[in-house]
């Protein structure tokens, strides 16, 4: 490297060697991801299919009754214009159904763009590919909860 113009030939060549991203599917034709949110974590399946939703086992409206946490699983399915064109299928450990709920949808948006890298972008704008990284903080010594004294009394 003689001069900084010779700089600027390493950067296209940099750019072309940028992997594209592929389609990642088993031998079943599905793709998995693992989605996490607090304490849950989601192993997630997506193949084609009818828009079939199944969590342990069951329908996804029985496993999650509350209408909110039914919303949340289904937000990256129609931020994705892909509604009942996948079938979906979950197991989720851990936590709370809020935190499960969270879980899950982390992890369909990751098995969506395993099986079609093209919708990343929009699922990426949608904030669903991102890890909520909160968790509870945990009980330290002295105090009645993470950081909640316990009450004052003067006598």
């Amino acid at each position: 490297m003689a001069d900084l113009s010779s700089l600027k030939d390493l950067g296209t060549t940099a750019e072309a060697q940028a992997p594209a991203r592929v389609k990642k599917v088993d031998a079943q034709g599905r793709s998995y991801a693992t989605g996490k949110r607090k304490n849950a974590v989601a192993r997630v399946w997506v193949k084609p299919g009818s828009g079939k939703i199944t969590i342990n086992g069951r329908e996804f409206a029985t496993y999650f009754a509350r209408p909110v946490l039914q919303m949340i699983l289904r937000q990256p399915i129609v931020a994705a214009a892909r509604d009942g064109q996948f079938d979906i299928d979950a197991t989720v450990a851990g936590g709370g159904l809020s935190g499960q709920a969270g879980a899950v949808r982390h992890g369909i948006s990751k098995a969506l763009t395993y099986f079609e890298p093209g919708l990343r972008s929009v699922l990426k704008k949608g904030g669903f590919l991102t890890r909520d990284s909160r968790v509870v903080e945990r009980k330290k010594y002295g105090k009645a909860k993470a950081r909640r004294s316990f009450q004052f009394s003067k006598r």
